[in-house]
């Protein structure tokens, strides 16, 4: 039954029959089989069908939710049979903030040198897409916010503590200052996350607790588009000093401390709180503790 659960599944997610078989990689006539022969084992219609995906009937919500806890179940028992006849091995899924992308990649380099049979897909996403993700077994861990919005109920462990700096072309007049205030960058041209990214929200509360409202030059969900946008000299950033200096080495661009009224985040590992938890997960936690307990000491 676990691959009727799994097209199931998928089918909720992608909210269409042909891309819910693309991601399973069987054809389109083998997955409504599979919901049909599931719909005859449970005795209810999950599906409303017509020329196309109606939604979930409201016995399919309920069944979602089963469905995602047991596909949850079944994967913690194989990684833990698994690790008994092997040691860790596997797959986890990440799910990172785009401004702990660095962070994400030092945690996976640590973890896979004392397990090299695990590896990562890290996949860039909001914290509240996160934190739903963990909810629906759509990623196993991931690297958000701690303390600056409510997480429900997770287990986390501090990783650093994201603090802000003003990136900007060497051109600018902002560049040779020692400090920058952040009030200083009322009405200045900034290139900015978009508004569905918390970071995008921890700036703007930054900004207007000091009085500034800045210009929204360009809005992107990618880092790596609002750095090549400052480097243009059109515009500037406010980002994470991690990966501002991370992304501005070999440019031509200036990194200014901001002083006055700005805050540290902490951000760290969250992960579903669930008991017993994956060795392979278990494993995990440990390693974020270890790294961030190193980094202290740098």
């Amino acid at each position: 039954m676990l691959d009727k659960l799994e097209m199931f599944v998928a089918l909720a997610r992608e909210r269409h029959f042909g891309r819910a078989a693309e991601s399973l990689n069987v054809a389109q006539p083998t997955l409504s089989a599979g919901i049909k022969q599931l719909e005859e084992q449970l005795g209810v219609q999950l599906v409303h069908r017509g020329s196309r995906f109606g939604g979930l009937t409201p016995e399919g919500q309920t069944a979602l939710v089963w469905s995602k806890r047991i596909l949850g179940d079944a994967r913690q028992l194989r990684d833990e049979m698994r690790t008994s006849r092997h040691g860790l091995s596997g797959e986890v899924r990440l799910a990172v903030i785009p401004t702990a992308q660095t962070w994400a990649a030092r945690l996976c380099t640590a973890f896979s040198q004392r397990h090299p049979n695990v590896r990562f897909t890290i996949l860039s996403r909001p914290s509240r897409d996160i934190l739903q993700m963990l909810e629906d077994f759509e990623a196993d861990a991931g690297i958000s916010y701690l303390d600056n919005e409510p997480l429900g109920r997770v287990d986390t462990a501090e990783l650093y503590e994201e603090s802000y700096i003003l990136v900007c072309a060497r051109t600018s007049s902002f560049a040779g200052a020692e400090r920058v205030a952040w009030a200083a960058l009322d009405d200045a041209p900034l290139a900015m996350l978009t508004p569905d990214m918390q970071n995008r929200r921890i700036i703007n509360q930054c900004l207007a607790r000091n009085g500034a409202v800045p210009r929204v030059w360009i809005e992107s969900n990618s880092i790596i588009a609002l750095v090549a946008s400052v480097a243009s000299g059109n515009c500037m950033a406010v980002l994470p000093r991690d990966v501002a200096a991370f992304l501005s080495g070999g440019k031509d661009l200036a990194l200014v401390p901001l002083d006055g009224g700005g805050q540290e985040h902490k951000v760290g590992l969250v992960l579903p709180h669930r008991d017993p938890r994956t060795p392979v997960l278990a494993a995990l936690l440990a390693e974020a503790r270890a790294l961030a307990g190193q980094s202290g000491q740098d």
